[in-house]
C-alpha cells in the first residue's frame, strides 16, 4: 500500500518515513501544500497523511482542494491545534480524521489501519490470483496456505502485481510504486527484487504466477487456468 506523507518537518517526515516503510508500506513524501497537492493529484495513494501547518499551502486549503477535485482517498490530519474548533474545521473541509501532536506512532499506525480497513469496505479484503492470498491491510500473504515471509519490498511489488493481474506491469511502473527515491540502476534494483519475490512465490509450485514478459516487464496470474 502506498501512503502521502505530506509535513514540512524534515527529520519528523523521515522518522515516520522509515517507520511506516518498515511496516510494509511504500511512502512518497511532500514538504510543501503545494508539493503535496500535486502528487496528490497524479499520484495512486491507498492513503494521505497530511500536516496543517505547512509552508506556501495549508494543509487544510491542500485537503479541500484535494475533495473539491473529487480525490476520495482517506486523509488523516495532523495539527498541533487541539481545539473542538479546529478539529470540526478539519473534518468539515474533508479530512477522515485527525491526530493531535505529539502522538505515539502505535496511535498513528492504528489509525492509518482503521482508515484503511474503511475506505476499503466495498473491496475485497483479501487480494486471490490462483492459490495466492494477500491481505493487504494485515501485510500477509499464503500460497497454498502456506504463509510466505516477504520483505516490505517483495510484498510492495505483489502488491501492485496482483492488484494488475492479467497485465504486463513495466519495470518502470514498479520502480515508481515501490522506490520514491531516485536509482541510477534502477531496472536492474526492480529485476533482482522480483527474482527474489518470485522465488519465495513460486518455488515448489506446480503452478507459476509470477511471469517475465520480455523487453517488458512482469504479469502475474495462473496461466493454466
Amino acid at each position: 500500500m502506498r501512503i502521502l506523507l505530506v509535513e514540512d518537518d524534515r527529520k519528523a517526515s523521515r522518522v515516520l518515513a522509515k517507520g511506516l516503510e518498515e511496516e510494509g508500506f511504500v511512502v512518497d513524501v511532500a514538504y510543501s501544500g503545494e508539493d503535496g497537492e500535486e502528487l496528490a493529484a497524479v499520484g495512486e495513494y491507498d492513503l494521505i497523511v497530511l500536516d496543517w501547518l505547512l509552508p506556501g499551502k495549508p494543509g487544510l486549503d491542500v485537503c479541500a482542494g484535494l475533495r473539491a477535485r473529487g480525490l476520495a482517498t482517506p486523509i488523516l490530519m495532523l495539527t498541533a491545534r487541539d481545539a473542538v474548533a479546529d478539529r470540526v474545521a478539519g473534518l468539515n473541509r474533508g479530512a477522515d480524521d485527525y491526530l493531535t501532536k505529539p502522538f505515539a506512532f502505535a496511535e498513528l499506525l492504528a489509525r492509518i489501519h482503521a482508515l484503511l480497513r474503511r475506505g476499503r469496505a466495498s473491496q475485497p479484503p483479501v487480494l486471490r490470483v490462483g492459490d495466492l492470498e494477500l491481505d493487504p491491510v494485515g501485510h500477509r500473504v499464503t500460497r497454498g496456505g502456506v504463509v510466505l515471509e516477504l520483505t516490505a519490498k517483495e510484498l510492495a511489488i505483489l502488491e501492485y502485481l496482483v492488484r494488475h493481474a492479467g497485465r504486463v506491469v513495466t519495470r518502470a511502473e514498479l520502480g515508481e510504486h515501490v522506490w520514491r527515491e531516485e536509482h541510477d540502476n534502477l531496472t536492474n534494483l526492480v529485476d533482482v527484487h522480483v527474482s527474489h519475490l518470485r522465488k519465495k512465490v513460486d518455488h515448489g509450485a506446480h503452478v507459476t504466477l509470477i511471469h517475465t514478459v520480455r523487453g517488458r516487464g512482469y504479469r502475474v496470474g495462473d496461466e493454466s487456468a
